[in-house]
């Protein structure tokens, strides 16, 4: 049996993990990234995490073929350099480097969310497809893109922004100082901004009671409102739908991939999300009288893809 380790690095947490040549999570370690901090005392811990997990595992690190490790940011594979990572502080950070002067081994690093692409790739909703394509909703919008079993990163490693196409022009700010960007809406940052405006407009509305008593709107709020009846949560809903939708056909028409999978804590609504979705997509899709059209699917691995296809980083070039 081979043996990788997989460190997903967060901005608040570095988890560790052992996968094996099956792709099962066989021993975890994880410790709180504490930034700001110095990137080498991050990387220390990195290596720290990875050594205890090979320990939590009861293997020796011989037994360990190489680590991956994915990472925020512009992470160029071919120098083992984080370039640029604003949410973690990195600037030219020579995290391969650093990992290694505490374990020798080879060490591979990559986009956090190519490296959780990659493991949906290999173990999870994308597995047995030869193109494919991961868009996260999360805080953002992450995207990952696989082509011909490769992960695609462009030429200086900070390709598959897909949450910075802009799908509503001169719409809302977005953080990376564009306006109207698919991630400033299907989000879940932006479903929720789309929320409380629609609180503000409508404060008889369910979703205002159900912020009330859990003290804060996030991204279920207008979700949970529409179950109750309530027409202006779905009308938020609906808004939210059509423009992940809109993101969504966009990315197939680039690409064409065989599957496209969708991740993230918004994707725990599942069918309400997710059927809407895809009639909307079957409707607008270029190739909609093809024979042939792209899988729309929920990811499968939760947290655990960006440990998994780091692990795996070592085939994915």
């Amino acid at each position: 049996m081979k043996y990788y380790v997989g460190i997903d690095l967060g901005g608040t947490n570095i988890v560790a993990g052992v996968v094996d040549e099956n792709y099962n999570i066989i021993a975890k370690a994880s410790t709180k990234t504490n930034c700001p901090r110095p990137a080498k005392e991050i990387a220390d811990d990195m290596a720290k995490m990875a050594l205890q997990a090979v320990e939590n595992a009861n293997l020796k690190i011989d037994d360990i073929e190489w680590i991956g490790v994915g990472t925020p940011g512009i992470a160029n594979s071919a120098t083992g350099i984080i370039e640029y990572s604003n949410n973690l502080g990195f600037e030219n950070t020579p995290m391969v480097k650093y990992i290694q002067e505490t374990i020798n081994k080879p060490v591979f690093i990559e986009n956090d969310a190519n490296a959780a692409a990659y493991g949906e790739f290999v173990a999870g909703a994308a597995k047995g497809a030869n193109n494919a394509v991961c868009i996260t909703l999360g805080t953002g919008v992450g995207g990952g893109i696989i082509i011909d079993g490769k992960i695609y990163s462009g030429s200086n490693f900070a390709g598959a922004e897909i949450g910075h196409t802009v799908i509503e022009v001169d719409g809302a700010q977005c953080s990376c100082g564009r306006k109207g960007c698919f991630e400033a809406y299907s989000s879940a940052t932006g479903l929720i901004r789309m929320s409380k405006e629609a609180m503000a407009e409508h404060p008889d509305s369910v979703m205002n009671k159900l912020a009330e008593e859990r003290g804060k709107v996030n991204a279920r709020t207008a979700f949970d409102a529409m179950r109750e009846g309530d027409s202006v949560a779905k009308a938020v809903v609906d808004k939210y739908i059509k423009y992940l939708a809109a993101g969504i056909t966009n990315t197939i028409n680039i690409f064409q991939p065989d599957v496209l999978c969708i991740g993230g804590g918004v994707c725990n609504e599942g069918d309400p999300l997710l059927l809407p979705v895809k009639a909307l997509v079957k409707e607008e899709v270029y190739t909609r009288n093809s024979p042939k059209n792209t899988e729309i699917v929920i990811a499968k691995l939760g947290n655990d893809a960006g440990i998994i296809g780091a692990a795996f980083l070592g085939n994915a070039k």
